[in-house]
């Protein structure tokens, strides 16, 4: 069992930052941040993080700065996500990851040139949340459970890993109850994905519906997605990735529409029976007059 995360001194950055997070939510022990002796990385019992030029996970070395410099951009973050066993669905559904791994192995002109965008961009994404919370990590040589940093990065970790746990779960779900819904005769034509209501009925049926969509190869030909409404008996209509022909404004004077967005993005209706809330999804999308 690991009794210490050992980190680099000095700056900190968002990488070893979460890093931390990520193994305190598994192992709660104290963070110490100062370079590692070689008995440090010889410690099974010890984590080393971003510093050592060693990745090991079997001793708990997880340094990144020893790789080749053209080799696929990878933090500390990303090779104990691997060790873990989260590391594809975290690069699935956080799509902060990826931008993350780059900024850290290439900086910021490297990133704005992959983004594609303008240097100055990378700047503007800049949160006082992160500056705040790297510069009073990296204040301190060390960090301790009760500690108020400490507790915070416990809870970022434990936030994070349980969201990407509970959504594969969700996911699996998802697959095991949706229905794919043509819209018209065609193989390559638009599509809906339907979500029937179950018992019991998850806390936010929605959720996961997007990735969902993207993991099935649909986000080309998906335009909309039906799903149980968590505040009633009925069902909501959403239109996905704000596919641009598809308006609930339509719907809103249906006798079972009782709400459609102004702008059109969404509609709740007591409909539950499933080919009149096809005939609904059709005349948002205009299909069907």
């Amino acid at each position: 069992m690991p009794n210490q995360i050992l980190t680099h001194p000095g700056g900190a950055h968002k990488d070893d930052f979460l890093a931390c997070c990520v193994l305190i939510a598994q192992d709660p022990v104290s963070i110490q941040r100062r370079e590692p002796t070689p008995a440090d990385l010889e410690d099974e019992s010890i984590y080393v993080l971003d510093v050592g030029d060693q990745h090991d996970p079997a001793k708990g070395n997880f340094d990144h700065h020893q790789f080749p410099r053209d080799a696929t951009p990878t933090c500390s973050l990303s090779l104990v996500l691997q060790h873990l066993e989260l590391y594809e669905d975290a690069r699935s559904f956080c799509d902060w990851l990826e931008p993350a791994e780059w900024f850290d192995c290439r900086g910021a002109n490297g990133t704005a040139k992959w983004l594609g965008v303008p240097r100055d961009i990378i700047g503007k994404l800049s949160s006082p949340i992160d500056v705040t919370l790297l510069r009073r990590f990296a204040a301190k040589n060390e960090h301790h459970p009760g500690e108020a940093l400490w507790e915070v990065m416990r809870m970022i970790g434990e936030d994070l890993v349980d969201y990407l746990q509970s959504l594969r779960s969700r996911l699996n779900f998802i697959h095991e109850h949706a229905q794919l819904w043509r819209l018209d005769d065609a193989a390559d034509g638009p599509v809906a994905i339907f979500l029937p209501r179950t018992d019991p009925l998850p806390e936010e049926p929605s959720l996961g519906l997007p990735r969902y969509i993207e993991e099935q190869g649909l986000a080309s030909t998906a335009i909309a997605m039906i799903y149980p409404d968590r505040r009633g008996d009925g069902y909501g209509i959403a239109r996905y990735n704000d596919h641009p022909n598809v308006d609930c404004a339509r719907i809103a004077n249906e006798p079972d529409v009782h709400f459609a967005h102004a702008s059109g993005f969404i509609a709740k209706t007591s409909a539950t029976d499933p080919e009149r809330l096809l005939k609904l999804v059709r005349r948002a999308y205009s299909c069907e007059e």
